[in-house]
């Protein structure tokens, strides 16, 4: 085998099916191997968006999603894409073509050092030769998908990618975490037994995120919310790790009514931060409350402060703490369903009646959509109604970044999400600016043939950057954004179109039959007011 085909051959034997890129002439030996392997190729409209679904194909699968670039522009026009991997915290490889091994020391043009512009933004960052071929491979998928998972850039060379392999074994490392004993570490002053803390609390909380998600531990932290009777407040990316119609279902936290979220947090005197990253915080963390952390990786972030931690494989953990339990419930349900009531009425502060509001939108759309829907969030405003009021019954149904929070990511995660799950409805929300950027990627999805719903917020102005410039007294200058003909563009794009700027017409326009082989977008024109009252 050549370079390109051990290479393929490793991800083909990782369960990757789909490789998302642009292409240049150093990637052309991998593009015929990824070809006669079978392997699916989703040429995006340029690479940041390519990379981006490569990102969902990640947070998806579990497994690296596998995006590419050619060289110079191609390359750094990437790194956005893996920068959001690395603060997401979802598996990648990522590959950039490069110029001859010979050439690159002395040569200038479109030639840019890959390792010093990804290793900033990478778990690592390598290339290639005939020799270390298979070594690499198996330290890529490897250090990917390790905790906590991440992106690894592999430069390859234009003299290296079709050269006989000489390191040609396809050996994969172990892949999924260890089931080994919780390693457990605490100051001397506390007490590492979790359920007799527990137990000694009078308002224990779970505070569950992204790790908890991946981990598999939905099933584990139900059967610990319902036995010891405690509330579970999740991150935005981890929506749906604990069913939103769960009993013991307590809000997300930082989006939309996060005063209320935090101050209930706030009146809890013992938290279980369950796979929580503080990567997720839009605010600074906040509590004095006694914490324990359970991960899969040691606090070493140190954003919140815990005298015990627990580290290893979440829902063994949770499982344990779940069967040493002795004791009644330390909530009733019915006080977690009065702290969800008033969550309720803070999501709808702000609404003006005969307008057509964000939540109208976000509620609209959930009552058509099934329940087994996907949803794909894009950056803004609109995020924090989505992130506190769309309601997700299972892990992986909600696709935002929280780490990186990358404007453009909602529309290319919906055509991953489609592409992987063809059954199932997606529905994508976005700003009318977000999808400025990335508007291209209709045109793809109407090619293969994919029907997400894509869901614009209309408001012509770049809200977030608005409203503060609002509290500051300051005009709107900078951050106002042309309004934009979505029919005529989704009709360009072999899209339907239909504008709305009412409820009424939302509903009609939901109602109406959906095609089957291309996309609808829907341009709700919102009155923006509402997000004042939001965050």
């Amino acid at each position: 085998m050549n370079v390109s085909e051990v290479m393929v051959q490793y991800l083909a034997a990782a369960g990757v099916g789909h490789i998302f890129g642009y292409p240049g002439d150093p990637n052309i030996e991998f593009m015929e191997a990824a070809r006669r392997a079978g392997m699916q190729f989703v040429l995006g409209r340029r690479e940041g968006t390519a990379g981006l679904m490569a990102e969902a194909y990640g947070f998806i699968t579990g497994r690296p999603g596998v995006c590419m670039s050619t060289l110079g522009p191609g390359s750094s026009n990437l790194v956005n894409a893996v920068a959001g991997a690395w603060l997401d915290r979802v598996p990648m490889i990522a590959i950039s073509g490069q110029i001859e091994r010979k050439r690159e020391q002395t040569f200038t043009h479109q030639v840019l050092d890959h390792n010093r512009i990804f290793s900033p933004v990478s778990k690592w960052a390598t290339h290639v030769a005939p020799d270390t071929v298979g070594i690499v491979m198996r330290k890529a998928l490897r250090t990917a998908m390790a905790e906590r998972p991440g992106p690894v850039h592999i430069t390859t060379h234009a003299d290296v990618v079709g050269a006989e392999a000489l390191d040609d074994a396809v050996v994969l490392p172990p892949l999924k975490p260890l089931d080994a004993p919780p390693q457990v570490i605490a100051l001397e002053h506390a007490a590492a037994d979790v359920p007799q803390r527990v137990r000694a609390a009078q308002r224990p909380a779970v505070l569950a995120g992204i790790a908890a998600q991946r981990a598999g531990a939905h099933g584990a932290l139900a059967r610990l919310a319902e036995t010891l009777g405690v509330p579970v407040v999740v991150s935005p990316m981890s929506k749906g790790v604990l069913a939103e119609d769960h009993p013991y279902y307590a809000g997300t936290l930082d989006m939309a009514c996060n005063t209320l979220v935090w101050n209930f947090l706030k009146g809890c005197d013992l938290l279980l931060a369950i796979g929580f990253d503080a990567v997720e915080l839009i605010k600074p963390w906040q509590l004095a409350v006694p914490t324990v952390h359970i991960d899969a990786t040691p606090n070493t972030d140190q954003i919140y402060p815990a005298d015990a931690e627990l580290v290893g494989n979440i829902p063994a953990i949770l499982e344990a703490i779940t069967a040493a339990w002795k004791g009644e419930s330390k909530w009733e349900r019915s006080e977690v369903s009065r702290h969800r009531d008033a969550l309720r009425a803070g999501y709808y502060a702000g609404r003006i009646e005969g307008k057509l509001n964000p939540t109208d939108v976000v509620d609209l759309v959930r009552e058509a959509m099934p329940r087994d829907t996907i949803a794909t969030t894009d950056v803004g405003s609109h995020t924090l109604p989505i992130g506190q009021g769309w309601t997700a019954y299972e892990p992986r149904s909600v696709l935002m970044t929280n780490g990186l929070s990358s404007m453009g990511y909602s529309l290319p995660a919906a055509i991953a999400a489609k592409l992987l799950h063809p059954g199932r409805p997606v529905v994508c929300f976005i700003g009318d600016g977000g999808l400025a950027m990335v508007q291209g990627e209709l045109r793809l999805a109407s090619s293969l043939g994919l029907d997400p719903l894509v869901v614009v917020f209309c408001d012509n102005s770049l809200n977030r950057i608005e409203i503060k410039q609002a509290n500051r007294n300051y005009p709107s200058w900078g951050t106002q954004i042309e309004p934009t003909d979505l029919v005529q563009l989704a009709r360009a794009m072999d899209c339907e179109g239909v504008m709305v700027d009412s409820a009424a017409a939302l509903s009609r326009a939901l109602a109406d039959a959906r095609p089957k082989d291309r996309p609808l977008v829907i341009g709700a024109r919102i009155d923006p007011s509402q997000y004042t009252a939001q965050f």
